[in-house]
């Protein structure tokens, strides 16, 4: 109880003079208005960096899809057409022919004895190429001959006892069968001397064919036999070339002509002849004649060129081009083969008219490899696609990456653009 009373008399004192007061907070300082001008003109230009920089990513993005766009749109190098440089000749390849070409055989059989002529040798007609020896046809003849003689004399005979016998039967003194016998007789004799006497002309032509005689005039081109071998002629024996002769006084040359200028080629035209050993030089020939019908195969025409050769420069075998004369197409233009199209639908052409692709159909006029003469479908200012692809369409959307030979109209538009 004591603590409490105390406790309570405690807590009853008033406070003391000395007790100090509470203290009041001091007032915040005052921004200043230079302050306030720089707190704005930092959140000024904290906006302008965010509004510039969402402005600018918009801008790339904007940038990013036209670029997407323009690249998926493919690209494509163009080519203009030119006028045409092809001159009015079809040059064609060929092979040039002697005029003549054989091989020579012999008639009868027996060994060869001689040889006159060697590859390369000028040979003129009628000159004496080989002698072979024939001992069996020899003895043949001999027999034959002899036969001859035999039967000659039986005829001479035969012709006296006729003669003997009509005139004794003009006295009746033999029997008009007899004198017919005789008469007969005769008769007989004398078809045995015929038969006779062409079996010895049979054989002396056989012998005659010992001595083998060039034909005509030209050049031995091949020997393929030689001294001592045993020739072997007839109709169940396989035929031995002795030699080859060609006449190169004149060559032909035949030539497959395409059809779309076989109207072109007339009998009696002139036609030139060029080959790699004369460098510079021509030929020239005439058209001979021509087969007058068109090979099925390979939808050609068949011509034969001569070409007169005095000087024997051309020979059997070469390769040369023949060149014809063609009409002129004034209106061709040219563009390079990597520009055509073939398609079901013919042979087209890739032309790009206000960005977009337009195939064009067209007619070729002549082939010269990397480049064709296009007769009709193109002018001047077309732009032709070079390399298409085998996708392209007609409306597909493109752009010209590169002009290869632009028109100078074309030139000038494209720098007014830029």
């Amino acid at each position: 109880m004591a603590s409490t009373t105390e406790t309570k008399e405690a807590g009853a004192h008033p406070p003391s003079e000395h007790t100090p007061e509470p203290e009041i907070p001091a007032e915040a300082p005052r921004l200043t208005r230079g302050t306030w001008i720089g707190m704005a003109v930092v959140a000024l230009i904290v906006a302008t960096v965010v509004v510039f920089g969402v402005t600018a990513r918009r801008g790339a993005e904007r940038t990013l899809e036209k670029e997407t766009a323009v690249a998926s749109i493919p690209s494509v190098n163009v080519v203009y057409p030119t006028p045409s440089t092809l001159s009015s000749e079809l040059a064609l390849p060929g092979n040039t022919q002697a005029f003549t070409d054989t091989p020579i055989y012999s008639r009868t059989s027996g060994y060869l004895k001689n040889w006159f002529f060697d590859i390369g040798a000028h040979v003129r007609k009628g000159q004496l190429m080989a002698q072979i020896e024939t001992p069996e046809l020899d003895q043949q003849l001999q027999v034959a001959q002899a036969d001859l003689k035999s039967a000659q004399a039986n005829l001479d005979l035969a012709n006296t006892t006729s003669a003997r016998y009509q005139n004794l039967l003009k006295t009746n003194s033999v029997s008009k069968q007899e004198t017919d016998v005789a008469v007969s007789d005769a008769a007989a004799k004398k078809a045995a001397v015929d038969a006779s006497m062409a079996n010895v002309r049979r054989l002396e032509q056989l012998q005659s064919f010992e001595n083998v005689y060039a034909p005509f005039d030209g050049i031995v081109t091949a020997r393929n036999t030689d001294i001592g071998r045993l020739i072997s002629a007839g109709q169940n024996t396989t035929a031995q070339e002795l030699f080859h002769l060609a006449a190169i006084a004149k060559i032909r040359v035949y030539v497959s002509v395409p059809e779309a200028y076989s109207p072109s080629i007339k009998t009696g035209d002139k036609a030139t002849l060029t080959l790699d050993e004369y460098p510079g030089r021509s030929f020239e020939g005439t058209i001979a004649r021509n087969s007058s019908a068109i090979d099925q195969s390979t939808r050609t025409l068949n011509v034969e060129v001569d070409i007169d050769n005095p000087k024997g420069e051309l020979l059997p075998g070469a390769y040369v081009f023949v060149h014809f004369k063609v009409p002129e197409h004034a209106t061709s233009l040219m563009v390079p083969s990597n520009t055509l199209l073939f398609r079901a639908q013919g042979l087209q052409v890739g032309v790009v008219r206000n960005d977009r692709v337009q195939l064009v159909p067209v007619k070729i006029g002549k082939d010269a490899g990397a480049t064709v003469e296009i007769s009709s479908g193109l002018t001047t200012t077309d732009p032709v696609i070079l390399d298409p692809s085998d996708s392209l369409a007609s409306g597909q959307e493109v752009q010209i990456a590169n002009r290869v030979n632009a028109p100078a109209t074309q030139t000038q538009q494209k720098a007014r653009t830029q």
